[in-house]
């Protein structure tokens, strides 16, 4: 098979922010083409997004049910053969099942669904179909993050004691939601943001960008949840204490109530001979600290021997030239659109390849979601202090 892969979508109408950021990432490299789509719930708005997007007429669907039964009839090589959803969270689900339930390979949005039960079912089906799966926890496209979770994997810190995570905004300090404000409004409405607000939105991107980089998994949390903005329904600022499998303690903090933050998520790695640190706002850059001896700065780019072959495989631009969110949600599209053209031609994936986050971190953010809620609502862990 010579061809591009053929992506047909479920969301990002007019108007819409993440939806054009997956269009634009899915473009970026030139394996994937958008054919087809059910842009919103109304059908008249996904004909106008249709339109803008120049795509034919019998093409653009009222529905993602249309979508799917349509493009199903299609001989392959004209139909989609996957469907990016970039829906709110309350509508990852329906599609996304139906999708893998006719064959279709699928990217979503995060959190991948609302709760465990949906999350499980969405595995259960991959699981049983072979069906390749995305999560787009775009963070891990980094070339930075895959050099710190390299560098992890091949022991250059030994074994790892602690992981400081942060992700603060403070885009919602006051209360936007009351101010017809698209994105404000669902993601602070329960019914299709789901049980948590900042914890899910931007907590699940912290809790997997730990597990990503040191390839431990959390075994055990202690959390605490706010609602700082009177009249909220869901948290908006969130601290929690992590312990990981091997040992590690951690402690992860997402907020968007911290006002003058921008989107100013980093993380800190410290093993037994070195460490790590990370910002999202400086991508290009990851320090590396040693025992003994001056800290390093790797660069992006810039190669002299010390770059892991997943940093330097997932570089477009020469040293100095800014690499960013669109390309690294790029680097998922692109890794996922090579694994399903080798899965079209019977062969096997490479590795590199399959570095993308799957429906069983998908699983993962919704356990934490589930666990970081439980553990807030709880009064067990709390010990009083005195002097």
């Amino acid at each position: 098979m010579n061809r591009k892969i053929k992506m047909g979508m479920v969301g990002g109408g007019v108007g819409a922010f993440i939806g054009e950021v997956h269009r634009k990432a899915a473009a970026l490299d030139g394996h994937i083409d958008l054919v087809c789509g059910a842009f919103s719930s109304n059908p008249e708005r996904s004909k106008q997004t249709g339109k803008q997007l120049n795509l034919p007429d019998d093409r653009v669907y009222g529905s993602y049910e249309e979508m799917i039964e349509k493009e199903k009839t299609l001989p392959e090589g004209e139909r989609m053969d996957f469907v990016s959803i970039v829906t709110p969270n309350h509508v990852h689900f329906p599609p996304a099942k139906m999708a893998l339930e006719n064959g279709f390979h699928v990217v979503c949005d995060k959190p991948m669904t609302v709760n465990l039960e949906e999350a499980k079912a969405l595995q259960k089906l991959v699981d049983e179909s072979g069906l390749v799966f995305g999560l787009t926890h775009n963070y891990t496209g980094y070339p930075m993050v895959k050099q710190a979770r390299d560098m992890v994997s091949n022991g250059d810190l030994g074994e790892i004691r602690k992981v400081v995570v942060e992700y603060p905004q403070g885009w919602l300090a006051t209360k936007l939601e009351d101010e017809d404000n698209k994105q404000a409004s669902w993601r602070t409405d329960p019914a299709k943001a789901g049980p948590a607000g900042a914890m899910g939105d931007i907590g699940t991107h912290a809790e997997n960008l730990a597990e990503y980089i040191t390839g431990l998994e959390i075994s055990e949390l202690c959390a605490d949840l706010s609602r700082m903005v009177d009249g909220r329904m869901l948290d908006d600022d969130g601290n929690i204490l992590l312990r990981f499998g091997n040992g590690a303690k951690g402690v992860l903090h997402a907020s968007q109530i911290s006002v003058g933050e921008e989107n100013n998520l980093k993380i800190f790695v410290y093993g037994e001979k070195g460490g790590l640190e990370w910002h999202q706002e400086e991508p290009n850059t990851l320090l590396v600290k040693h025992l003994d001896g001056p800290t390093e700065v790797y660069r992006t780019g810039v190669d002299h021997g010390y770059l892991s072959d997943a940093a330097l495989n997932h570089t477009r631009l020469p040293s100095g030239h800014p690499e960013g969110f669109i390309e690294a949600f790029a680097n998922i599209y692109r890794n996922v659109a090579f694994t399903i053209s080798s899965r079209l031609n019977g062969e096997e994936p490479s590795e590199m390849h399959l570095d993308f986050p799957t429906v069983n971190d998908g699983v993962r953010g919704i356990a934490f979601i589930d666990s970081v809620i439980k553990s807030s609502e709880s009064n067990d862990k709390w010990t009083p202090f005195s002097s």
